[in-house]
Formats: structure tokens, C-alpha cells, sequence
């Protein structure tokens, strides 16, 4: 793999996304990196690996992945484990992320396991905790290198949550060795479903609670209303609170990688690159305050 040329480490990235694969590799706009999922390239070859690896010769290249199910306590998936391990190999990506989600089951005896095509959450027990600490020391183990797990969007809950959410990442991370992918806009679809009567206060709090030093980069994307529930869409610009929210973990942690995803309703790359300049100001105002 050739070296890429240095970047900005106060400089956010976006999601690379197929619409935008051509305008991106011609105008190589200043990015921090691009940061695509990890299963749209498990191929061993074709038009879409040839995209990534063209990307890497422009950017630093994130992995960030929805299928590894590291929450399941049926494990890991072995094909899955194993075409990460040899993109990880090919790419030699800047990070390697995943959710602190579940999403395989046994269909019964003899049956083999389903998977589920979604992030379902985890209770915040001691038992989710165990098995999500050795399915992350087995991701690692694999990988040869710590990964970073985010923090979902909560549509419920569960009787058995006894562990406060920023206390179970900072046990994951204590106990693994592995970082927090902070998801800015998780926190404020949580804080909104969960009927919070100040959902910035809420947020911020989560990210004060967490250990220094515990998150190794940071998610933001814009979500959407129904009459009843608020959805993590990605669909959007980052509303006014959640820059908001940003802005405290900025002063919290200092600047961190920063990703703007957008993954539906696709904007034109202009829009896009401005949700990043944007994130890229207040990550150089933040670097600033704490020179």
C-alpha cells in the first residue's frame, strides 16, 4: 500500500458513498479521511474495491462496520471475521469501528444462526458486558489492533439495564482495550426518545461521565421526526443542538477525528463538504483554545 499524503488532523471527513465516488476521487477536496462500511468491499475484487483503493492512495481510509453483531452471544461470525481481517490487510486503514449491537441468534438445535439485517441493542448488564468484551478481544486478536465501538441510538430499554451507558463503554474500554466511537447524533436521538426535558444537558453529561482519553473519534449526521419516536436517518444536516453537543465534546476531549454522515436522501457533494468545513471550524477553534 502506498503511503497517503499527510493530513489534517483538525480537518473532519465524510462518508464515501457511491453517488459521490467519481466527483470526490476528481477533486480530492481537503478531508481529514473518508470512511466507508467495511461489507460494501468484502469482494475480492471488482469496480467498488477498486474505488477504495483508489481513495486510499488520496486519504487516510476509516473502516466502519455494521455486521460484525459484536453484542451476539452466539460469537462471531467466522466469515464475516475473516473478509474483515483481509480488507484490514489490503487497506490498512486509520481505524477500524463497529456498534455495541447485536444482531445474530441461534434458529434452534441443530439449525445454525440467524442475522438479524439490523443494530439491535444490548441490555447494559454484566452479562452483555462479558460477552461483548470477548467478542471485541476477539475482533482484536484477529485484527492486531484496538477498534473503536459506537454507542447506538436507544429506542427502548431493557429490565435487566443496571450499568449506566458511559460507565458500561468506559468498562468495555478499560477491560479490552479497545476506544469509543462517540456518536454525537446517538446520544441526541436517545436523550429525545427517552423524553429528556433538556436533551443538550443530557448529552453532555453522557460525555462527561466518560473517561479522558476513551473516545478515538466522533459521528455526526442529522436525524428526523415522526408523531411518535425520533429516528437516526442520516438523511439530514446536523441539527443545531447536536453541533451544540459537539462543541462540549470538543472542549471535553480536544479535537478528535470527526465523521459527517449522510447516508440517505443523498445531497449534493457541496452540501456535504459544507457539514464538514463546518466541523472542521469548530474543530481548529477548539485545537486553538487549548494551545
Amino acid at each position: 500500500m502506498s503511503t497517503v499524503p499527510s493530513s489534517d488532523a483538525t480537518c473532519a471527513g465524510i462518508g464515501l458513498r457511491h453517488p459521490h465516488y467519481g466527483e470526490v476521487m476528481e477533486r480530492t477536496p481537503p478531508l481529514g479521511f473518508v470512511e466507508v462500511h467495511s461489507e460494501n468491499f468484502f469482494a475480492d475484487g471488482g469496480a467498488a474495491l477498486a474505488v477504495l483503493h483508489a481513495a486510499r492512495e488520496r486519504y487516510e481510509v476509516s473502516l466502519h462496520g455494521v455486521g460484525l453483531a459484536l453484542g451476539s452471544a452466539a460469537g462471531l461470525d467466522p466469515w464475516h471475521l475473516d473478509r474483515l481481517e483481509r480488507l484490514v490487510r489490503r487497506i490498512e486503514p486509520v481505524r477500524v469501528s463497529d456498534h455495541a449491537s447485536f444482531a445474530r441468534a441461534p434458529r434452534g438445535a441443530g439449525q445454525g444462526t440467524v442475522h438479524a439485517n439490523d443494530l439491535l441493542p444490548i441490555a447494559f448488564s454484566e452479562a452483555s458486558l462479558d460477552i461483548l468484551c470477548a467478542n471485541v478481544s476477539r475482533v482484536q486478536e484477529r485484527l492486531a489492533r484496538p477498534i473503536l465501538v459506537e454507542n447506538l441510538s436507544a429506542y427502548l430499554s431493557f429490565a435487566d439495564d443496571r450499568i449506566p451507558e458511559p460507565d458500561f463503554f468506559a468498562a468495555l474500554c478499560r477491560r479490552t482495550g479497545c476506544g469509543m466511537l462517540l456518536d454525537v447524533n446517538n446520544l441526541m436521538v436517545s436523550a429525545l426518545n427517552a423524553g429528556a426535558a433538556d436533551p443538550v444537558a443530557s448529552c453532555t453529561s453522557f460525555i462527561d461521565a466518560l473517561p479522558t482519553g476513551v473516545a478515538g473519534e466522533i459521528h455526526l449526521a442529522g436525524y428526523c421526526r415522526t408523531d411518535d419516536i425520533v429516528i437516526d436517518d442520516h438523511g439530514s444536516r446536523v441539527r443545531a443542538e447536536v453541533w451544540e453537543v459537539y462543541r462540549h465534546a470538543l472542549r471535553r476531549f480536544g479535537p478528535l477525528p470527526t465523521l459527517v454522515e449522510w447516508d440517505t436522501a443523498l445531497p449534493s457533494l457541496d452540501v456535504l463538504l459544507g457539514e464538514a468545513q463546518h466541523a472542521t471550524l469548530l474543530m481548529r477553534d477548539a485545537a486553538a483554545q487549548t494551545a
